[in-house]
């Protein structure tokens, strides 16, 4: 028998936590890379300018990769949902079996039939169908991401079904679908790939420019790379916002474990609608032993007024409430990086109006070049606290408000569970670590400066001679050092 806050439950919560973290390290990426390698593409064919066919064939080496560690993880976490949440995955057949079934035939299958001629189509199809499957791969890589977040939204605010007999059985298929969570989460997470994907590129190309390797090619991926987020980071920024507040209504619990948030009102009868910068919560106490707190930000951000009252956690029953410390530095964590690096769009585009956007110029700023490399991690530290957040922000609810996550654990014993934790993490490991040694190597080696541009003259005649023609260009190859 499976108990409440024991163990077993413990154990089935860090497992798929952990399977959860890994794949979600490949998803995003892959997701926002997709569209940036369409946009590549259609430079490409809009231009005619060689150097934006090099940087997508470059940049789609590094997407095969992670590409093929996210099917690797998915099918990991696909397993533990069976194995590691047996009764859950049950009761939510009659909605999650929809909702999965529809991200198999309209994503997952869809988006097998486009990438084998995105990847291997070069030189076989013509440019304009390449380009359409290159498009197709986009699509539905976000029509994925939309399914997975109609599924996890629907848990974090379940609407449009009943729990009967065991089963949540779905009375109107439009309410569950577009759940509150999920109209306002799947632009957040949606934006955030973009964000990731456009920092990845980024990076990648700050270390080109630091190492003096093809340098002039990849600042000019820089410059409409850092004009992009500057869209993107601010967005992202607002429509988080918008989703602090979608939380505070629908799940009052999580937003107030964020916020460390103990009490709706002060003993003194006064609205409590201070803002924790830093804060360190004694969930025994039902308190935060230490706080820096800044007065009425709390209210001006879940309210957007001065003196609103925001539900506290003394609102409900201990029994009731999520841990506290990890949605509490994990938001923290999320929010400062967002703000980091809007911080650097703005530093990378005051550079580019400033005319130091040129291979020369931007080798005599260091710091900065080197700080663009490091924001290429941040992202992805955003996307798992971000994740984290949402995640233990709903205890000790598996579905919220309607099944809590000890009902819906496996009955498993100590033993069999830390043995598939154990085989789930070398299993893990194993693909980042192969992952991670192809990315060095693709990066290492860098851009393919020698082969013929697909469809010139060059090209044909290589096909025509069996041979592989010299580029038209016939410059000296760049330094690879």
């Amino acid at each position: 028998m499976v108990i409440e806050n024991t163990l077993p439950v413990l154990l089935s919560r860090l497992d798929f936590a952990f399977i959860t973290s890994m794949h979600i390290l490949w998803t995003p990426v892959t997701i926002g890379m997709s569209w940036l390698l369409f946009f590549l593409e259609v430079a490409w064919r809009r231009t005619n300018n060689d150097k934006w066919y090099r940087l997508q064939r470059f940049f789609e080496k590094l997407f095969i990769v992670n590409f093929g560690a996210g099917v690797a993880t998915g099918v990991t976490m696909e397993m533990a949902f069976g194995i590691l949440y047996g009764p859950f995955s049950q009761a939510v057949g009659p909605f999650f079996g929809n909702i999965l079934g529809f991200e198999t035939i309209t994503a997952f299958m869809y988006e097998a039939g486009f990438i084998g001629l995105m990847i291997f189509g070069w030189g076989k199809i013509g440019k304009g169908m390449h380009l359409f499957a290159t498009f197709n791969v986009a699509l539905s890589s976000s029509l994925s991401a939309m399914w997975i977040l109609v599924a996890n939204g629907w848990m974090q605010s379940p609407t449009g079904v009943v729990l009967k007999d065991g089963l949540f059985q779905v009375q109107n298929w439009w309410t569950a679908i577009f759940n509150p969570n999920f109209n306002i989460g799947f632009p957040h997470m949606w934006v955030a790939t973009l964000e990731l994907s456009l920092f990845f590129f980024a990076a990648v190309s700050a270390w080109f420019v630091l190492k003096n390797r093809h340098a002039e090619l990849f600042t000019k991926l820089l410059k409409p790379t850092l004009l992009a987020l500057i869209v993107i980071t601010p967005l992202q920024i607002f429509i988080g916002d918008v989703l602090g507040r979608e939380v505070a209504h629908d799940q009052p619990t999580s937003l107030a474990a964020m916020e460390g948030h103990w009490h709706t009102y002060l003993p003194n009868g006064k609205p409590n609608t201070a803002w924790n910068l830093i804060a360190i919560p004694d969930e025994s106490a039902g308190k935060n032993v230490f706080s820096i707190q800044i007065p009425h930000a709390l209210s001006l951000l879940e309210t957007h007024t001065w003196n609103g009252p925001v539900t506290g956690l003394d609102h409900f029953a201990p029994k009731d409430r999520p841990d506290v410390w990890v949605p509490f530095y994990a938001f923290r964590a999320m929010v400062a990086i967002g703000f980091f690096l809007f911080l650097m769009a703005l530093w990378g585009n005051s550079l580019r109006l400033r005319g130091q956007m040129t291979a020369d110029k931007l080798q005599k700023h260091p710091v900065f070049l080197r700080l663009l490399v490091f924001s290429g991690f941040l992202p992805y530290l955003a996307v798992w606290t971000g994740w984290w957040t949402r995640e233990v922000g709903r205890q000790p609810w598996v579905v919220y408000g309607l099944m809590r996550t000890w009902q819906g654990v496996s009955h498993m014993s100590v033993s069999a569970e830390t043995v598939w934790l154990l085989g789930y993490i070398v299993f893990e490991f194993m693909v980042w670590s192969g992952a991670w040694y192809f990315f060095t190597r693709v990066i290492k080696r860098g851009p393919d400066m020698d082969s013929p541009v697909v469809g010139s003259a060059e090209d044909a005649a290589a096909h025509a001679g069996g041979g592989v023609a010299k580029p038209a260009f016939a410059k000296p190859m760049m330094d690879k050092r």
